[in-house]
């Protein structure tokens, strides 16, 4: 999927047209742009990164501190991809999180990183980590995208997108409300998701 990024003030110059990670099909407005920093909060965020994670190929880096953390669930995991993609790096020190994510987008190793974070980052970091990422597209592997995820209701300060996802499930059916409540080329928007039955792929709730 690719997403095209135009501005009227840019109207002298052909339209971006960058590559995007959709998690469900013919809705390129809930795409994330690669090679970008994104942020994701809410009480169902790890399940918004497995949504992504499923969109690339390849290993996954997932940065967590070492103590204090919820771990991620096999179980969840694998019904979206395969738990053996999962790398985990997990820093003894808070602020070499942010520092292991800015060193491995720079390095393009990997197309998706996730950080599990306990604090939001400052404006500074986030800045710096759009740089790597934008360094480590330009490698032989390809797009170099992060995703953080932040506690409370985020707000992470110069992320390219802000989602937020909270359970909304029906009955035995697995639903979602998710936010996008920051963008930079998009109005704020919500949605309710929810996973086909019977099968490991999602699709909006129509009312």
């Amino acid at each position: 999927m690719r997403m095209t990024i135009s501005h009227p003030l840019l109207a002298r110059r052909p339209a971006y047209t960058a590559p995007a990670l959709g998690f469900i099909p013919d809705e390129p407005e809930m795409a994330l742009v690669q090679g970008r920093v994104h942020e994701a909060s809410g009480p169902a965020r790890r399940s918004f990164a497995m949504w992504l994670a499923a969109q690339t190929e390849g290993p996954v880096l997932w940065i967590a501190p070492a103590l204090g953390q919820e771990k991620l669930n096999s179980d969840g995991v694998c019904a979206w991809i395969n738990p053996a993609r999962l790398i985990f790096v997990s820093p003894k020190r808070t602020e070499d999180l942010l520092w292991t994510m800015e060193e491995v987008l720079r390095s393009g190793a990997v197309a998706l990183s996730i950080a599990d974070l306990p604090a939001l980052p400052s404006l500074t970091q986030v800045r710096r980590m759009h740089l790597a990422a934008e360094t480590g597209s330009k490698s032989a592997t390809g797009s170099s995208s992060g995703l953080l995820l932040t506690p409370g209701q985020g707000g992470a300060a110069g992320v390219e997108t802000r989602w937020h996802l909270s359970p909304r499930h029906a009955g035995a059916r697995e639903c979602w409300r998710l936010e996008r409540r920051r963008a930079r080329a998009a109005p704020p928007k919500d949605w309710t998701v929810c996973k086909d039955t019977n099968a490991h792929k999602l699709s909006i709730k129509r009312s």
